[in-house]
């Protein structure tokens, strides 16, 4: 029984990864594992360390990365962000699926692995919806707002890349995206469901 193939998700932020990802587990629970990632930027409220992100310090993560014990990893906004090898392990000696949230940086990064995953991009249908999505959550300052919608613009231009990634989920309706990646992970969701069963 060969273990399920990784997922790795990845698109800006605000284009609707984590509540397809979070409609994706409840909608198949106990078939699913999300590789937490560590992070040096303070928690949101409501986030919780080890659940949300391993909340770090810049001194840990630097010298986690010196040692290898990251995938990947990435600075963005002044904080640090990767997937440790132990996070990904945890979830793969479970015999779900891992699910790798990552930037296009942490995609090139996993490219360079054997972890061979499923690469999916989501993609918002344009910057004027990402940037209503995005002023509508009131996270962001003005200048943190220009940052995150400056880096979406190069992602949703670098999802173009031939052979980047597997397939490129534009959301323009949640229903539709999540059928899409549904549909995509069904050879994984069945192989899990077989191997509990």
């Amino acid at each position: 029984m060969s273990r399920p193939r990784p997922v790795v998700l990845s698109g800006p932020s605000g284009a609707g990864k984590s509540t397809l990802m979070k409609r994706l587990m409840k909608d198949h629970e106990g078939l699913f594992g999300f590789s937490v990632s560590h992070t040096t930027r303070n928690p949101r409220p409501g986030e919780e360390d080890g659940k949300d992100y391993h909340f770090s310090t810049k001194e840990a993560m630097k010298q986690g990365i010196e040692n290898g014990d990251f995938i990947e990893n990435a600075e963005f906004s002044g904080n640090m962000y990767g997937t440790s090898k132990a996070a990904v392990e945890d979830v793969l000696a479970k015999n779900v699926i891992c699910i790798l949230d990552v930037d296009i940086q942490g995609v090139r990064r996993i490219k360079e692995t054997d972890l061979n995953p499923i690469y999916i991009s989501v993609q918002p249908p344009s910057m004027e919806i990402l940037e209503n999505r995005l002023r509508d959550r009131q996270t962001e300052t003005e200048e943190s707002l220009q940052k995150r919608l400056e880096a979406a613009r190069i992602d949703m231009e670098l999802s173009k890349e031939d052979g980047l990634f597997d397939v490129v989920i534009v959301n323009d309706d949640l229903d539709r995206a999540y059928e899409e990646l549904k549909d995509i992970l069904s050879e994984e969701i069945s192989k899990v469901q077989k191997a509990q069963s």
